[in-house]
């Protein structure tokens, strides 16, 4: 099951740090973007492949109610809007052109996690699985439980999140460069030790199952059952 793909713009990097850390951490996939211009050409160019935008207000070079009306001219993908003013005529005119929901600054990360999954359900779109399994390993995402052939083994928390990404994508290579962008959440730097260190590890807790997975020299690593 694909995870739903987020788009989060606001002109503080902190903010933006802070919003996506927790919707990857909730499985998501997110882009980001430092103001409305670039979020209205962000969406335009992956031709609207987004379940959600989360938009700040007050930006440069384009608003976010500007942003707004640009992509409601085109789509009715679900938007939440974070706003740190009060007055009630710039929510009316968020409602006016199709805000889903509005939050304000400063929020609960927390919140808008639930907010982002409410949202998701509503508009028909599902949040990621919450049990995986594949050749006798099963992941139960909700309880952060993992078992091989029925026997709970302990994995810390990225040995977790790394085996889930290993096995919601079985059978495709993954290069290192992608793993740390997806399991680490930033980019590659050529530095492979992390990734193998981790590997390493998590394959000596999974026993004879950690042959599943396999090296592929000079790129990364693939599942296969």
């Amino acid at each position: 099951m694909e995870r739903a793909r987020i788009l989060v713009v606001d002109d503080e990097s902190r903010m933006r740090k802070l919003v996506r850390d927790f919707l990857v951490k909730s499985g998501y996939e997110v882009d980001e973007a430092e103001d409305g211009r670039k979020a209205v050409e962000m969406f335009f160019a992956e031709k609207s492949d987004y379940g959600l935008v989360i938009l700040d207000v007050m930006m440069p070079k384009m608003s976010g109610l500007e942003a707004l009306s640009e992509i409601r001219s085109y789509s009715q993908v679900p938007v939440i809007m974070l706003t740190a003013k009060s007055e009630e005529r710039d929510e009316l005119l968020g409602f006016k052109l199709g805000v889903d929901e509005y939050i304000s600054k400063p929020f609960s990360p927390k919140i808008l996690v639930a907010r982002v999954k409410a949202l998701l359900k509503r508009s028909g779109q599902g949040a990621l699985e919450e049990i995986l399994s594949a050749g006798g390993i099963t992941i139960d995402r909700a309880a952060h439980i993992v078992k091989i052939d029925e026997e709970t083994i302990e994995l810390s928390f990225k040995e977790f999140e790394l085996l889930s990404y290993f096995v919601e994508n079985k059978g495709l290579a993954l290069s290192r460069e992608k793993i740390l962008s997806k399991v680490w959440n930033y980019d590659y730097f050529g530095d492979a030790r992390t990734i193998d260190t981790h590997v390493k590890k998590l394959r000596s807790k999974m026993g004879a199952k950690g042959d599943l997975i396999k090296t592929i020299w000079g790129m990364g690593y693939k599942f296969e059952t």
